[in-house]
């Protein structure tokens, strides 16, 4: 089932990511070539938010089924309307506060995630994304060669990344290069959190003082992009070309959300979806 082609409106909030949808009503099904204009936003612009759209959860997994494959992941708690769907709040579940990419534990790792607002406090809590692409592009061509050899260990045990549970000790870990090659637009970007555990490819003294730069270098102001919330507000990020940061300034105040991840479909589903 399809609607009638959608008039809608995509404004950039920043100038390097960043842009709210304006006109799309994600309730309801979407049309094709409004499905293929929100592809070609998100591929420009990583970071989409669409305001006030109050998603069922199934709603939520259609939307960003618009997107990427709805993943269905091992050791998340799954919400009881659609096993896609993982509620979180806060409160019981703790904070995110530090800037990462999701899915580190897998290869390749997610290609996007997403969230619907349910619950947010009445100031503060906003979410920053900084551009991996951009903080990349402005590295000196020396230093890009260096980087191209040297891969980011992280740990593999997917239970460690589940909401609410005690980390155990780092057993099996998961080499990420730190410079990624977009799958989909094949532009190079950073590939990097602060849960690496080391780099490879240099020496240890070495690694620590690359990690300590790289992670310094991409959460620069000048590759961020922030945005604050209302309950309904939805929003979708790049995971393989951006990184992202809760900001907590917002004490016990309430942040109740639902999170759907999506994964990069099949090469021919993928051909079959866009044409």
């Amino acid at each position: 089932m399809t609607t009638a082609t959608t008039a809608h409106e995509i404004r950039r909030v920043g100038p390097r990511i960043g842009a709210e949808v304006i006109g799309v009503d994600l309730t309801r099904p979407v049309d094709e070539k409004t499905a293929d204009a929100l592809r070609e936003a998100f591929e420009e612009h990583k970071v989409l938010v669409f305001r006030n759209q109050h998603l069922t959860p199934d709603q939520h997994v259609e939307a960003v089924r618009i997107f990427a494959e709805p993943f269905d992941h091992p050791t998340a708690v799954k919400d009881a309307a659609n096993p896609l769907v993982y509620p979180y709040n806060v409160r019981q579940t703790g904070k995110a506060s530090q800037w990462h990419i999701g899915g580190l534990w897998r290869s390749p790792v997610f290609a996007i995630e997403s969230l619907t607002y349910e619950e947010v406090p009445e100031l503060g809590g906003h979410t920053l994304w900084a551009d991996l692409q951009a903080a990349y592009d402005d590295l000196s061509e020396s230093f890009k060669v260096l980087l191209a050899s040297v891969s980011a260990a992280y740990d593999a045990d997917p239970q460690n990344y589940a909401q609410g549970k005690r980390r155990t000790a780092v057993g099996e870990t998961v080499e990420h290069p730190v410079v990624l090659e977009h799958p989909v637009t094949g532009r190079k970007g950073l590939f990097i959190s602060t849960s690496a555990l080391r780099l490879t490819g240099v020496t240890p003294d070495e690694g620590k003082v690359l990690l300590d730069h790289l992670l310094r270098h991409a959460s620069s102001p000048d590759y961020t992009i922030r945005f604050g919330w209302d309950p309904g507000d939805f929003v979708l990020w790049d995971n393989q070309a951006t990184w992202h940061y809760a900001v907590d300034d917002y004490g016990d105040g309430a942040r109740v959300y639902r999170k759907v991840i999506g994964v990069e479909r099949p090469q021919a589903e993928a051909a079959s979806s866009s044409a």
